[in-house]
């Protein structure tokens, strides 16, 4: 029994010292976009050349967070180096599952405190289209850093190379195929955990309404 445990705690430890480090840093990066979204759109911030400067880094970090979308290819690997039933079902599938979905949500959030600017600017009829250009961009975005390796700060260090490969590279059929599914993808995942996470707000806010309307009935009058 102990040897089994023993090699139980070993595959487990396996298991996150293979995925930790990267998932980490993917999570980072895609919890970029996410902070500045909430500097740039909830806090009522003028549109000073800071702000555009920022609002770039936005855009250029934001196809990180669906990146992780991609990462399910190193479960496969995984498997084929864990196998094992038990740690798979029960540690590694969750594992990622877990961070695929916090680097997702870290998207939905992003574009849902950008609709919120747009909505308090009186541009609220631009936040179906601004949602879909977003989505396509972010598809060429998750396509030019799963096949052709290139990172967000790509776009200083080798601006040239990012636009002139990247955009011969995506004029091919297949690439094109390959984007379009990763739009599509995007698309409807967004619109589902939109509505989820719009609605767990919405939910915890009417708790919240209520939980104080409660206290306030229950607090005895002075005088």
């Amino acid at each position: 029994m102990k040897a089994e445990l023993t090699e139980l705690i070993a595959k487990v430890m396996q298991v996150l010292r293979i995925n930790i480090n990267w998932m980490t840093w993917n999570l980072f990066l895609a919890f970029i976009p996410l902070a500045l979204s909430v500097w740039l759109f909830r806090n009522g911030r003028g549109r000073s050349w800071v702000w555009w400067l920022g609002f770039i880094v936005f855009y250029s970090f934001l196809p990180n967070a669906p990146y992780l979308l991609t990462d399910i290819i190193h479960l496969i690997d995984d498997i084929r180096t864990i196998q094992s039933v038990w740690i798979i079902t029960l540690i590694l599938i969750p594992l990622y599952v877990l961070v695929i979905l916090a680097g997702f949500e870290a998207y939905v959030i992003s574009l849902i405190n950008l609709g919120y600017y747009l909505h308090r600017i009186g541009k609220s009829k631009w936040i179906l289209w601004v949602e879909l250009i977003t989505h396509a961009l972010c598809a060429v975005g998750v396509y030019w850093g799963r096949f052709l390796r290139f990172n967000s700060w790509d776009f200083v260090t080798q601006p040239d190379a990012l636009l002139t490969r990247g955009i011969e590279d995506i004029l091919g059929k297949q690439p094109l195929v390959i984007i379009a599914i990763t739009f599509g993808i995007l698309v409807a995942l967004h619109w589902i955990m939109k509505r989820v996470t719009l609605g767990f707000f919405s939910q915890r806010g009417k708790n919240l309404t209520n939980n104080s309307k409660h206290m306030n009935s229950n607090t005895p009058n002075v005088g």
